[in-house]
């Protein structure tokens, strides 16, 4: 259902061509983060998006990297702090395959993660999902809206 075309980029789904860890793991934040109390929100890599945020060219994730990205994923999330983890699935689509990430609400916020996956990287932003959109938010207003929105969702 993620992938017809009925289905636009939003607050909840995020689109991603292929396998770009920086962007894949500051959505996952973001959608963790979920400062509007929605459930979180999914990723699903293998799709190229148009401007409009509609699904443009279904692409797929070729089968024999599909174990690599996954095992990637598992590491690359012990870097996302407090510890958090997603729930993936590799879902078939029209004879191709898709990785579907679904990052619901985490009940630890704030999350962050780092800015960049360079060895060595110290900085630690948080994100939130606005629209169709990841952005970044000060340490200072990410804390205080977290635990808002995480109050909120008791």
């Amino acid at each position: 259902e993620l992938l017809n075309k009925q289905k636009v980029e939003s607050n909840r789904i995020e689109f991603k061509k292929g396998w770009k860890p920086v962007s894949i793991y500051h959505s996952i934040c973001a959608f963790a983060n979920d400062i509007d109390n929605w459930g979180g929100g999914y990723v699903v890599i293998g799709v190229r998006s148009a401007k409009s945020g509609e699904p443009e060219e279904l692409l797929g994730v070729a089968p024999n990297k599909i174990d690599g990205y996954l095992k990637d994923m598992l590491n690359k999330c012990k870097l996302i702090q407090p510890e958090y983890m997603p729930i993936t699935e590799v879902s078939d689509y029209k004879g191709k395959k898709y990785i579907v990430i679904w990052a619901p609400g985490g009940s630890v916020r704030p999350y962050s993660s780092p800015k960049t996956m360079a060895k060595g990287n110290r900085e630690r932003i948080y994100y939130i999902r606005k629209m169709a959109s990841t952005i970044s938010l000060s340490h200072g207003y990410a804390r205080r809206r977290a635990t808002q929105t995480a109050r909120a969702a008791r």
